[in-house]
């Protein structure tokens, strides 16, 4: 375990968890997810076009703005211990997406009806995907640029990129993954402010970490301190050669995360769904009341990561009893884009805001009386039914 807690460091485990805890620093988990609380501002600047045309101002053949698959739940698989124990429904707890798992939405800048993840606009964002296309498709976007690298500037610490459909990747442990390409290349521009495509000298290209699951929309990422220094712009450049009908890929633009710390967004007074898979990770985050017989509405939950969240949920949902039966009639949720500092191939879980389905709705008001009774006292007698 020693082992284990020094090859991950300064990534979070348990024992460093454990020996934070012994200094002073008892929050857990909430200290090192990071939460991207608003993607649009995220968003890179592209050199040259428009915010609309930019991610296929390189060139798009067999790319569409809705070449999107309209039902993007997850891929079955198989769960964790303690799935065998769950109630058995006809419903696909994987399809639990909280805005990731595909449908229509409004119609965004550059022309796709496609609902967009992590609350991005689509007023700014636009999409470009090969589902349903024929023949061999490829991509190239505009060249973004970076943010600044200086002595008062940060540069942030991932390239984040919102994409759904099946991409080829290579996991920490050398296990591929069969998708479609989807590669970042970097360069240098000569004078950004103005800069034309072809002013930009190509440095290299890297492959981005994709945590999935697939197909749905998830967060690919790319480490910036795997980028050198003196790219200070980066571009897309994607591929599907394969026609088989569930090989495709679908892309936004690239983003430089904004990130908070989660114990700082959520803190410990907010009221929070927690699974109970991840329950003792996050000690400072209080769990939602009851009181009087009245459960309190949650405005978080905090989820295991995928396979663990497939057995949570069907646990909790409304066949086995649990408070999604309630929670899922009062509220929508909506995926945080996360991920876990200094472990960006990691899927630590993931966290969902909750926002009312009735705006307007209020707790209720509850009228309490304390009234003593005999041992013996009996409010009437019981009727049997047959």
């Amino acid at each position: 375990m020693a082992k284990g807690a020094v090859t991950q460091y300064p990534a979070y485990s348990v024992g460093r968890a454990n020996v934070d805890a012994v200094l002073g620093q008892h929050c857990g988990l909430a200290n090192d997810v990071l939460l991207e609380t608003d993607p649009n501002a995220s968003m890179l600047t592209p050199l040259s076009g428009s915010v609309a045309t930019a991610l296929s101002a390189g060139g798009a053949t067999g790319f569409d703005p809705n070449g999107v698959a309209s039902d993007l739940r997850a891929d079955k698989e198989a769960t964790a211990t303690g799935g065998a124990n769950t109630v058995d429904t006809s419903e696909d707890t994987a399809g639990n997406s909280a805005g990731t798992g595909g449908g229509a939405g409004q119609t965004g800048v550059n022309g796709s009806s496609v609902a967009l993840p992590f609350g991005l606009d689509p007023a700014t964002t636009p999409v470009m995907g090969s589902y349903g296309q024929p023949s061999p498709g490829t991509l190239t976007s505009d060249w973004y640029q970076l943010p600044d690298v200086g002595e008062n500037a940060t540069r942030g610490d991932i390239i984040s990129i919102a994409t759904a459909g099946r991409v080829r990747s290579v996991d920490k442990d050398g296990i591929v993954t069969y998708g479609q390409n989807v590669e970042v290349e970097y360069g240098t521009a000569r004078g950004v402010d103005d800069a034309e495509t072809d002013a930009v000298e190509t440095l290299g290209k890297i492959a981005p970490l994709d945590i999935g699951p697939a197909p749905s929309w998830r967060n690919l990422r790319v480490p910036l301190d795997q980028i050198p220094v003196e790219a200070n712009s980066i571009r897309l450049v994607v591929s599907d050669y394969d026609s088989k009908p569930d090989q495709w890929v679908a892309v936004t633009p690239p983003r430089v995360p904004k990130t908070q710390k989660l114990n700082d967004v959520v803190g410990s007074q907010a009221p929070v769904m927690l699974d109970w898979a991840v329950g003792l990770a996050f000690p400072c985050q209080r769990p939602f009341d009851h009181r009087v017989g009245i459960a309190e509405v949650p405005e978080y939950r905090i989820l295991p990561d995928h396979s663990g969240a497939l057995v949570t949920s069907a646990w909790q949902d409304h066949y086995g009893g649990g408070p999604l039966g309630w929670i899922d009639l009062l509220l929508t949720a909506q995926t945080i884009p996360s991920y876990l500092d200094n472990d960006w191939a990691r899927d630590w879980g993931s966290i969902e805001k909750y926002t009312p389905i009735d705006p307007s709705a209020v707790p209720a008001q509850v009228d309490e009386a304390t009234v003593q009774r005999s041992g013996t006292w009996n409010p009437g007698s019981m009727t049997m039914v047959f």
